[in-house]
């Protein structure tokens, strides 16, 4: 029996009373029968034609907000829950990019018609309340239990480049293997440039779910590669073998991943880009995002490890003083380094720093930067693998 928090029944017998029909859709409901804990609840409301009316009956239980006024959702925070509502409706796609949909809101839906605008069959199966049955109109719930990734219909999905993202997120976190429409879909969306039309923010969004919610990334990175996406991520183009090693380390990380999770995605991207060059690093991460501290710091942990294998790269002082021991022993071993490499890791951050230095005769903070770069020179010198 599907299970949701009872505190919601008093806002179900509300939007009863008044001819109003509450629907669970979404990731809510995919996640019970995944058997996974979610506490993000998307109840679709039907029978009323406004958010506006929608949040005169909601505040009573609530803060609510009107999140895209028309065309968003209303959220209401509920005690410890935080709801979104939305109105069923329909998607036309009237230009390029993730966003270029004339939308049309319909009260008088039903559910199937307003669940065929969904990607994947998957989250097209709802919960209704009032009746208190399972809406399965896309035959989403046998797709979950073969554990197969499916989509709705062919020439919708291809309307929304997003969605070959979304699909290599949702393959990997389920590790669910692509039915053969979706990947054919998604060769023909790769093929007409389609990913061309999305901005930083959604590329990087999806690749952040894709490393936090997954214990096998490499699920979803081997996706892009099937359907061709590499020739948009062309800097990660690689022979075979460095491609495997690559996807090895990151899932590896991926089973014991540190607390913090921005720490998280830039160690992730870091062995994403450990067999790529300045160039490619720069052009890859550039795709995602333009926080030149991020790409700085992903070097770092490149040029480490680089130095640690060779000695051969340039003065480290500067890009060490950006990584923790803790945060260079997980890049490292997610690596697969030999011991007498991390048997130098505690030995190759800087042992001297400004405050150590108390001469009177010094005033330049430029003078204290020499000092400790020879100083810290020397002690790599003196690294013994």
């Amino acid at each position: 029996m599907f299970e949701y928090p009872n505190e919601l029944n008093t806002i179900f017998d509300k939007l009863n009373g008044l001819a109003i029909k509450p629907i669970f859709v979404g990731g809510y409901v995919r996640d019970f029968f995944l058997q996974i804990q979610s506490k993000d609840i998307d109840i679709e409301v039907y029978n009323i034609g406004s958010y506006a009316k929608l949040q005169t009956i909601l505040q009573e239980f609530g803060k609510t907000n009107i999140i895209g006024n028309k065309f968003g959702v209303l959220k209401l925070s509920l005690k410890k829950y935080e709801i979104d509502f939305s109105l069923p409706r329909l998607d036309n796609k009237v230009s390029d990019g993730h966003k270029g949909f004339e939308i049309t809101l319909n009260p008088d839906l039903d559910f199937k018609t307003a669940a065929s605008r969904r990607d994947f069959t998957m989250n097209a199966i709802g919960f209704d309340v009032s009746s208190a049955k399972m809406l399965d109109p896309f035959n989403g719930i046998d797709d979950i239990k073969n554990k197969t990734l499916k989509i709705i219909n062919s020439k919708t999905f291809a309307e929304d480049p997003l969605r070959i993202l979304r699909a290599m997120g949702f393959c990997a976190r389920f590790e669910f293997k692509c039915d053969k429409n979706l990947i054919v879909t998604c060769k023909k969306m790769v093929e007409q440039n389609m990913l061309d039309e999305l901005s930083q923010p959604r590329i990087y969004e999806e690749f952040k779910k894709l490393f936090l919610k997954s214990k096998k990334p490499s699920i979803g990175l081997k996706f892009l590669k099937k359907i061709g996406a590499l020739t948009f991520f062309y800097e990660l183009k690689m022979d075979d073998k460095l491609w495997q090693n690559t996807l090895n380390s990151i899932d590896k990380f991926c089973t014991n991943k540190l607390e913090d999770d921005k720490t998280n995605i830039t160690i992730i991207l870091s062995l994403l880009c450990y067999e790529l060059n300045d160039e490619n690093i720069d052009k890859f991460v550039d795709k995602l995002t333009n926080k030149r501290k991020l790409i700085r710091h992903i070097k770092s942990f490149h040029h480490v490890a680089k130095y640690l294998q060779h000695k051969n790269t340039k003065l480290l002082y500067k890009i060490t003083k950006d990584i923790s021991i803790e945060e260079l022993t997980a890049f490292l071993n997610a690596l697969d380094m030999p011991k007498e490499v991390m048997k130098l890791v505690a030995f190759i951050k800087p042992i001297a720093h400004a405050k150590d230095i108390l001469l009177e005769n010094i005033k330049q903070p430029e003078d204290y930067s020499k000092i400790l770069q020879t100083i810290y020179e020397k002690q790599l010198k003196n690294l013994k693998a």
